[in-house]
């Protein structure tokens, strides 16, 4: 992955235009922590023979069977020669696109569960390179979570094995050295997925965030999480400060909630006005639409904010899109810069990811 390259602690980033843009001297090692699915993204051009063999369709995305266990060997020693290693799972990828921002070594810290074995081991270094300070939970149970993706000329396959990753406990938690992390950090993000894992772990550090008022930021992530993972969803939502989802997800919330509006601004008032432990500052909403203005509400009020357009012909891979956009959001919300520069770093984070395959980007960001 040439085109991640290690973080050198240098807080200086040159734009275009040759100014220099320095992180703000408040962001300390630590300052943000994620807790997610860590997944080992392995990409390859493939070929039809080789999607034929595992019942894949060209562009799909699924969970794996039975079927794909042995793939993931299989692809990276078939194309051993192109292969690559990307860390990723919805959180891990806000969180290097943050750390990637920020530019100072060891910012951000990340939770997630594999196992001690070859893609593991690629996980953590990959992930380390770009300057994550992860901690894995280890289990020998299952294998470290693994999402193929196989390209064919302009089409993706993803099959996605969550294998170790659903396997982390709290117990992770009550290590004196991890949870030493939790309470050096000012702000958090969970995405959504970790809700089908382990809530009690969400449920603890969102009472921490709570309990010294930090900032607890969290993603609907995905509607079936809206559906079917509605009750631990809804114990965690009073603690969120910052609340994350797209068009799609918000609109099954509100059907799933008896919000009885399917107007995304009233949406994401309704959201920002639910029941909130932490009164000392109002909950802030941010609703993005793919090509439409991203919706940001708090309190009575919804702004609009227009992305970045950019021609059909040079999306690359959308993939990755939101958690980017997140990524983005969080790097500037650390420094605490005003919700506008947030949301205006996350479009430029989404914009910068898409034109690329996978949730990747350069040595260096050109935003300022």
């Amino acid at each position: 992955m040439a085109d991640v390259n290690t973080v050198n602690g240098d807080d200086e980033i040159v734009g275009p235009d040759k100014k220099k843009q320095k992180t703000s001297p408040s962001v300390k090692e630590g300052i943000l922590l994620g807790y997610g699915n860590p997944l080992l993204d392995i990409s390859v051009n493939g070929t039809e023979e080789f999607l034929n063999k595992y019942d894949l369709k060209p562009d799909n995305a699924i969970l794996a069977e039975d079927k794909h266990k042995s793939m993931y060997s299989d692809m990276a020693k078939t194309f051993a020669d192109h292969v690559e290693y990307i860390p990723g799972g919805a959180t891990l990828n806000a969180i290097k696109l943050a750390q990637w921002l920020l530019r100072v070594p060891d910012a951000t810290s990340f939770f997630g569960c594999v196992k001690k074995d070859e893609f593991g081991d690629i996980l953590e270094k990959k992930a380390k390179e770009i300057g994550v300070n992860v901690k894995f939970q280890y289990t020998d149970k299952e294998s470290t979570g693994t999402c193929a993706v196989i390209v064919t000329g302009k089409n993706r396959s993803m099959c996605a094995n969550l294998a170790a990753a659903n396997l982390f406990t709290e117990d992770h938690l009550n290590n004196s050295e991890n949870w030493s992390l939790v309470e050096k950090a000012q702000f958090y993000y969970i995405a959504g997925f970790a809700l089908t894992v382990s809530p009690p772990s969400i449920l603890r550090i969102a009472k921490h965030s709570h309990e010294k008022n930090k900032t607890f930021c969290m993603n609907l992530s995905a509607p079936f999480l809206c559906q079917f993972f509605k009750d631990p969803m809804l114990q965690t939502l009073p603690y969120v400060d910052v609340l994350f989802g797209n068009e799609t997800e918000a609109e099954t919330f509100a059907k799933e909630n008896n919000l009885e509006t399917t107007d995304r601004k009233e949406i994401a008032k309704k959201l920002a006005g639910w029941k909130k432990e932490n009164t000392s500052k109002s909950r802030v909403v941010v609703i993005t639409q793919g090509e439409g203005n991203v919706i940001v509400a708090q309190d009575d009020k919804v702004t609009e904010y227009p992305i970045i357009p950019i021609a059909a012909d040079d999306i690359v891979d959308t993939n990755g899109a939101g958690d980017a956009f997140v990524g983005g959001y969080l790097s500037q919300l650390v420094q605490g810069k005003s919700i506008e520069e947030c949301v205006r770093c996350g479009n430029y984070s989404a914009n910068l990811v898409i034109q690329r395959s996978g949730c990747t980007f350069p040595e260096k960001p050109s935003f300022q």
